[in-house]
């Protein structure tokens, strides 16, 4: 098996309804890049990188010189070749890098007729359960969804989420709004769903002072952990002091260097491993490995997925033995995706482990024409921006809060 070319394709996915979030919005539709990996022997395995255009594809095919007649098995060379940290000092790598060995992981294991999974040592369960990831919502004319911003509003909007998936754990993309809004939210949702787990995530919008205000008014609900209420890991740690919530990552603790410091600090309970952000499938499970030693936390984070990476978290949760908690998906806001066959399907909140060889996933080569040809159309768009708040920027912590009275057609 040896590496021939190498192939990325940006696309955009419409969305149900824009997501707002602490930063900005998902102004309706994702940006991806897909990427290919040839090999000799004619298999082509599949990755995916956030993001896109010009200068993404770029990256993914420059790394083509680098890696022509790898092997696609030898992942720990693979590493040293794109993410060794000297090297990438000054173009880092580690998102490229991950999409190439999910890419490589794919091709390999459909080669040798292995799932990604067994490439981390195997399975230890079959189905992954996930968490409903609801956020306030800016309507949306042409799918007539959207526009969720009152508790009642969010409520009603989880309710059909449990109808159609099955979810039995509510995460709320919170610091939108002024800090009393999200807790008001919160209440409304255990009132609403009182077996089910609730998490908040406010972007670290927060500071500490808020954060334990915050946390300390929603201590009472079945809280499974509060996620970057405030920014850093000096302030997770201030805030740890205060509060009687677990408290959970995506964003502080993202690579070996701060996983060792967050353990030395004793800052944060639970880390959202991602398989883009610790730089591939094969790193996030390591990390889990580590977290497993320190009795720390893991989950899996969701970093705007279509089904190519929500594949490689599926393996990534079918492999790590201490997943404690439903993994985060913003997949169910998709109104498709690339894959053959269509999305993934949700039962009783959790996705099946595929069973096929690799990541378990095919491109739907029509839906990566249509996609791209739609993100021509439509380009990208200002993900820290807020479409509604022309002349707002996010800042940390936050105190221009979006209107929570305003009504938006």
């Amino acid at each position: 098996m040896k590496i021939v070319d190498i192939r990325a394709t940006t696309v955009a996915m419409p969305l149900e309804a824009p997501l707002r979030h602490a930063i900005g919005a998902h102004w309706g539709r994702f940006i991806r890049t897909i990427v290919e990996v040839v090999l000799d022997n004619g298999v082509v395995g599949l990755g995916e990188l956030g993001g896109g255009g010009e200068s993404a594809e770029g990256a993914v095919r420059g790394l083509l010189p680098y890696l022509k007649g790898h092997d696609p098995l030898q992942l720990e060379q693979l590493r040293w070749k794109i993410m060794n940290p000297t090297a990438s000092l000054y173009n880092n790598r580690m998102q490229v890098h991950a999409a190439i060995e999910m890419a490589c992981m794919d091709a390999a294991g459909k080669s040798l007729g292995i799932r990604a999974c067994d490439l981390l040592g195997g399975a230890i369960r079959e189905r992954v359960p996930f968490a409903s990831y609801i956020f306030y919502r800016l309507p949306d004319q042409k799918t007539g969804h959207g526009g969720e911003t009152s508790a009642d509003e969010i409520v009603a909007h989880a309710r059909d989420l449990v109808a159609r998936h099955g979810f039995r754990t509510h995460k709320l993309k919170g610091g939108v709004f002024p800090p009393d809004h999200d807790i008001e939210v919160m209440r409304a949702l255990a009132a609403a769903f009182p077996t089910a787990g609730l998490r908040l995530d406010p972007n670290a919008a927060w500071s500490v002072e808020q954060a334990i205000r915050v946390g300390q008014a929603i201590e009472g609900l079945n809280n499974e952990y509060f996620e970057d209420p405030t920014w850093g890991l000096e302030g997770m740690r201030r805030l740890r002091q205060f509060i009687r919530i677990p408290t959970a990552t995506n964003t502080v603790v993202v690579n070996f260097e701060q996983l060792a410091t967050n353990i030395r600090l004793d800052a944060i309970d639970v880390v959202l491993l991602d398989t883009t952000f610790w730089g591939g499938l094969r790193q996030a499970h390591k990390a889990g490995q580590v977290l497993e030693t320190f009795q720390y936390g893991a989950s899996v984070h969701s970093s705007g997925e279509l089904g190519i990476q929500l594949a490689s978290m599926l393996h990534l949760g079918a492999a790590l033995p201490n997943l404690g908690f439903a993994a985060d998906a913003h997949y169910h806001h998709l109104v498709d995706d690339i894959i053959v066959g269509g999305p993934f399907h949700y039962e009783n909140g959790e996705i099946a482990v595929p069973k096929g060889p690799g990541l378990g996933v095919e491109l739907d080569r029509d839906k990566l024409l249509r996609y791209a040809e739609y993100y021509r159309e439509v380009g990208g768009y200002t993900y820290d921006r807020d479409p509604t708040r022309p002349d707002w920027y996010g800042i940390l912590p936050e105190q221009r809060w979006a209107d929570p009275g305003k009504v938006y057609l």
